[in-house]
């Protein structure tokens, strides 16, 4: 009798996992194109940001309200955006072989002074994403050098001037927004 009602348990659990699954890839499917988002974070999807070609420092367009960190995977730029939409700094950055799908993110954790991915030390870290098992943030290395990255490696940091790392520690507390678009 005991073999008899583990068998029936197994079976039983086994449906039920089969039908938890079903309606999740169910749900899963019938997402609203717009709430689609292809990372892992879970972060929601952000529109396509026109560019003004006559000013191509200028924020773009749809890159959220209040204030965020934006940052453009394109044009390797950030956005220090104050509360009333103003821009307070903006400064070209060098990016990582790992770059955060386009969405909003939120600053989860910092650090004043570590070693980056690439063993450079590196200050004034500000992470805001993962990718995969890559920790995606901003930092400026402590020797003032631009990162030379081996696209085999994969590496999150985006790096800052020491000045523009400064400002973004002053900036991007915890739970601070960061729009990144394409």
């Amino acid at each position: 009798m005991a073999g008899t009602s583990s068998v029936i348990v197994a079976g039983l659990t086994a449906a039920a996992f089969a039908t938890v699954g079903f309606l999740g890839h169910q749900a899963s499917v019938n997402v609203p194109a717009e709430l689609r988002h292809p990372s892992a974070g879970g972060a929601p999807a952000v529109p396509e940001a026109p560019r003004d070609g006559n000013h191509p420092t200028a924020l773009p367009g749809r890159s959220g309200q209040g204030a965020r960190v934006v940052y453009s995977l394109d044009d390797d730029r950030v956005w220090l955006v104050g509360a009333d939409g103003g821009v307070r700094r903006t400064f070209g950055v060098s990016p990582s072989t790992v770059d955060p799908a386009p969405g909003t993110y939120r600053v989860t954790s910092r650090s004043k002074r570590i070693t980056g991915s690439d063993g450079v030390p590196v200050e004034h870290v500000v992470r805001f994403a993962s990718v995969e098992g890559t920790v995606i943030g901003f930092s400026a290395a402590v020797d003032g050098s631009a990162p030379d990255p081996d696209p085999r490696k994969r590496t999150g940091g985006v790096r800052e001037t020491r000045a523009d790392g400064a400002a973004m520690w002053k900036f991007a507390t915890i739970g601070r927004k960061v729009v990144v678009v394409p």
